[in-house]
C-alpha cells in the first residue's frame, strides 16, 4: 500500500463493523445509540448559528473596523481562489465575481464608517 492510499483509508474513518447494532439493544427501555445506529440521521448541529452570532457580536463591539477587517480577509481569500481557478462558490451569490463585488462594497462601507468615526472623534 502506498502512503496516499493509507491516508485515504485513515481519513475515511473506521470501518462500519463496529457500528452494527445488537439485536437486544431496543429491549429493557433502551433506545438505540444514534452514534452506533447507522440508519438514524445525525442530529442537527447549529454550529453556523453560533458562528453567525459570534460574528455579529464582533461587529457590534468593533463596528466598522470589524466590517472592514472581515471584508478585507474575505476579499483577499476569494481573490486568491479566483486567481487559482475558482469560478463557482458555495456562497449564496455563487459566482466569485459577484462575491468579490459584494465584499468590495462591504470593505468600502467599512472604510467609510472608520473615516466617519474618525471625523466625529477628532472633530474635523
Amino acid at each position: 500500500m502506498s502512503s496516499a492510499s493509507d491516508a485515504r483509508r485513515i481519513a475515511a474513518g473506521p470501518t462500519p463493523s463496529h457500528l452494527v447494532r445488537s439485536k437486544h439493544s431496543a429491549r429493557h427501555g433502551h433506545r438505540p445509540d444514534p452514534d452506533a445506529d447507522p440508519q438514524s440521521p445525525p442530529p442537527f448541529d447549529p454550529l453556523r448559528l453560533c458562528i453567525f452570532a459570534t460574528i455579529a457580536l464582533l461587529g457590534w463591539v468593533a463596528g466598522p473596523v470589524a466590517l472592514a477587517v472581515f471584508a478585507a480577509v474575505g476579499f483577499a481569500g476569494y481573490w486568491k481562489a479566483r486567481r487559482r481557478g475558482l469560478t463557482k462558490s458555495k456562497c449564496y451569490l455563487r459566482d466569485t465575481r459577484l462575491v468579490l463585488a459584494y465584499l468590495g462594497a462591504l470593505l468600502a462601507a467599512g472604510l467609510w464608517g472608520i473615516y466617519s468615526l474618525a471625523v466625529q472623534l477628532i472633530g474635523f
